[in-house]
């Protein structure tokens, strides 16, 4: 029954079917009317926020790879042969200048030093004996009793004798020496590494290193810049006073920025020809922390450094959100007096992580469109919304936070996803809310350009998504 019941529906829904097309058809033969489709509305401009290019302080910052220096390192190497009778020092500690640290045996060289004490006294005695003779001779040849052959070797024996006299004493000066080696002490203030020969080994000129101590404070951070980026760095701070109108920061492994300020101290005065870079070193303190329990910095440790300014300059800015890239170069969005969106070139300079500074392109005044890009095609009409310049607000939305309802766009408009993240190389977290009309945004998590000096690509869609669709961000 049910296989025969089901058949039966099947048949009376071909039936059916075949009635309403033959009824429409000869509807239209006759001329009858046919009821029109559901029509979509006409949509309005899509809605953007904009921000007024505008001067503002900017402080100047170009980042490179250096690692840090000791400014003294000294090898400690025994200068005297003999066995290795102490160690004085714990390794890894910090020593001062004239701190003992290894001892070597005394014996032979204080036996040395008497012998050449003994050679001294023998000495004075063959020269007290020679000054004697030359005395007798003397007075005989004044009496006319003596030769002039005999005053003649009376005084080659006294010369022969102080000259004798003169080598005993340099001897037992040099036993001296030999015998102070024997105690190696610290030539410098700084931390000592590990030792290399333990005690009862042989040490010597020719046995190599024993310990490496390298200074602690101040440190060094030695960095090298490319041939470019020194023709930049000169024609920007050459009028405002050289090396003298920037500072140095320093970001560790971990991160962190390091809390003191370096300063520059040394240009080397060629270019590498294997690297085409020339070499620059920057003085940075390095105390003892006592959070850390120690100090910072480390000989050979890799830091980033930023060569800033000290003042900053003024300079024209858009947010670094605004700024989109393609194989032309960097661009922005505007909205004209037209209310249509222009695409303008753009050359950028040194930008933060909020604000890109632009030499070209663009003139103060110029309304950037910062949020909704994503809807935006060039000549399209758009509806401005002016939102909030605080930088805040822009880190809130890099972030995929809301903004506050005094700095969204009004009306169905969203703000959308940034096009870049506000940091060089970093991912975009923006959340995209419904369009105009309720239309769908476009997914998170864009994707930045690599770190380059200038803010990520970013591409507008190429259409408006349809006013059917739920106005939901995704």
């Amino acid at each position: 029954m049910p296989i025969t019941m089901m058949r039966r529906t099947k048949s009376s829904l071909l039936r059916t079917s075949r009635s309403a097309a033959w009824a429409f058809l000869l509807a239209m033969a006759l001329g009858a009317p046919v009821p029109a489709l559901a029509q979509p509305g006409p949509q309005g401009p899509p809605t953007v926020g904009v921000q007024d290019a505008i001067r503002r302080p900017v402080t100047e910052s170009t980042e490179f790879v250096g690692r840090v220096e000791a400014i003294e390192r000294v090898e400690i190497i025994a200068r005297v042969t003999g066995f290795l009778q102490e160690r004085l020092f714990e390794e890894g500690q910090e020593v001062k200048k004239g701190d003992p640290l290894y001892r070597i045996e005394r014996s032979t060289f204080e036996a040395d030093l008497a012998r050449s004490q003994a050679q001294i006294a023998s000495a004075e005695a063959e020269l007290a004996n020679a000054r004697v003779t030359l005395s007798r001779a003397q007075e005989l040849s004044r009496t006319g009793a003596g030769t002039r052959a005999a005053l003649d070797n009376a005084t080659a024996q006294d010369r022969t004798a102080n000259a004798q006299l003169v080598a005993a004493r340099a001897a037992t000066r040099a036993a001296e020496i030999n015998l102070g080696y024997t105690e190696i002490t610290s030539p410098i203030d700084g931390k000592i590494g590990r030792t290399n020969l333990t005690i009862g080994n042989v040490v010597g000129p020719n046995t190599g290193t024993l310990a490496v101590i390298v200074s602690q404070d101040p440190m060094r951070v030695a960095f090298p810049v490319s041939e470019r980026q020194v023709l930049e760095l000169r024609t920007r701070y050459s009028s405002r006073g050289g090396v003298n109108a920037v500072q140095v920061r320093f970001r560790t492994a971990d991160g962190r920025t390091y809390p003191d300020i370096g300063r520059i101290d040394f240009v080397d005065n060629q270019i590498s020809r294997s690297t085409d870079t020339l070499l620059v070193r920057a003085r940075v303190a390095n105390p003892i922390r006592p959070e850390i329990g120690g100090r910072s910095l480390i000989d050979g440790q890799f830091v980033t450094v930023f060569v800033e300014g000290v003042e900053p300059v003024l300079a024209l800015t858009v947010p670094r959100t605004a700024v989109l890239q393609d194989q032309q170069g960097s661009y922005v969005f505007i909205v004209d007096a037209e209310s249509k969106a222009l695409r303008r070139n753009i050359r950028l300079g040194q930008s933060t992580p909020q604000f890109a500074m632009v030499e070209e392109g663009l003139t103060p005044g110029d309304k950037v469109i910062v949020e909704g890009i994503q809807r935006v095609r060039p000549g399209q009409e758009v509806k401005a919304v002016p939102i909030s310049p605080d930088p805040a607000t822009q880190a809130g939305h890099a972030q995929g936070g809301a903004a506050p309802a005094a700095t969204q766009p009004q009306g169905n408009a969203a703000t959308g996803n940034d096009p870049a993240s506000a940091a060089p190389g970093g991912s975009n977290p923006g959340t995209a809310q419904g369009g105009p009309n309720g239309a769908g945004g476009s997914p998170p998590g864009a994707p930045a350009a690599p770190s380059t000096g200038n803010p990520g690509t970013s591409q507008p869609t190429s259409s408006t998504p349809p006013a059917s669709q739920p106005g939901s961000g995704r």
